[in-house]
């Protein structure tokens, strides 16, 4: 009869260290959730884009402005055909909802495969201005061409014309589109646009969109060389807001995609603390 007893209570020590130790466990991962999604690097950023009038202000005075651009060219004698060059992703077209879902899913940079998935899910809206601007422009008898990088494999291109055609923009045609699918380096196409049209403005959510120029991997490089044609924005270049992703990243990491590792967030800390307050 002992012996029964001493089982059974043995085995009822065993349930309930395993018990505990689950419970523990569950815990654990529940608190550490709850900390990633607390820390995530993205959340004010992306809050910024999904809350912020400002956001949205920035993106209508970037249009104001071109369209400004436009109407004092058209005031003057036109030689040759005119044109605006324009990016797609963060330009014309607002991505929050990508971001939204990374943070939902307590991610911190952003990831490729997620990107492909999104892409043909058809979640881009017009970024605030953007519409009426090509519109005006097809209007006036301005050609809007669209050149963008992406790679989403063999309906790369056809992903692309959709978020066009189904936001209205005009233009949304084979002669019109480029999608540069093996590199981000846009000057070749721009260079060919311009051997048949006046590039009137570019305009872009990264300094990249412009000039291959600023493709460096060094922070300090790269704002002397955005100093150095400072003159250009508001005039030929108009640049849109995006806190969150483009080739700026790649002055931080030496990558445009750095992957979500502890090294990579500690040199995102020291980034963001070049300078600070030390009491």
């Amino acid at each position: 009869m002992l012996d029964s007893y001493q089982y059974f209570k043995s085995g009822l020590q065993k349930k309930l260290f395993s018990l505990c130790a689950t419970l523990f466990l569950f815990c654990f991962a529940t608190i550490t959730a709850a900390e990633s999604a607390e820390c995530n690097s993205l959340n004010m950023a992306v809050a910024w884009k999904q809350t912020a009038a400002e956001y949205r202000a920035l993106y209508h005075q970037a249009y104001n402005i071109a369209r400004d651009r436009v109407e004092a060219r058209l005031a003057r004698k036109v030689d040759r055909p005119l044109a605006v060059l324009m990016d797609m992703d963060d330009t014309i077209l607002n991505t929050t909802n990508y971001w939204g879902y990374l943070i939902n899913q307590n991610m911190d940079f952003f990831d490729d495969p997620i990107w492909d998935e999104w892409i043909p899910a058809n979640k881009v809206v017009p970024t605030p201005g953007s519409l009426d601007f090509l519109n005006f422009c097809k209007e006036k008898g301005v050609e809007v061409f669209y050149i963008t990088s992406r790679n989403q494999g063999e309906k790369t291109y056809d992903f692309a014309m959709e978020h066009l055609r189904i936001n209205g923009f005009p233009y949304a045609d084979n002669q019109h589109l480029t999608v540069l699918t093996d590199t981000s380096n846009k000057k070749k196409r721009q260079d060919e646009i311009a051997q048949n049209y006046e590039i009137v403005l570019l305009m872009g959510d990264s300094l990249n969109d412009f000039d291959r120029i600023y493709y460096v991997a060094d922070i300090e490089k790269r704002i002397g060389l955005m100093e150095s044609t400072k003159d250009q924005y508001g005039r030929k270049f108009i640049l849109l807001p995006n806190p969150t992703d483009g080739h700026w990243i790649k002055a931080i990491f030496g990558d445009s995609e750095p992957p979500a590792t502890d090294e990579n967030r500690a040199i995102l800390k020291q980034a963001a603390t070049r300078s600070m307050w030390q009491k």
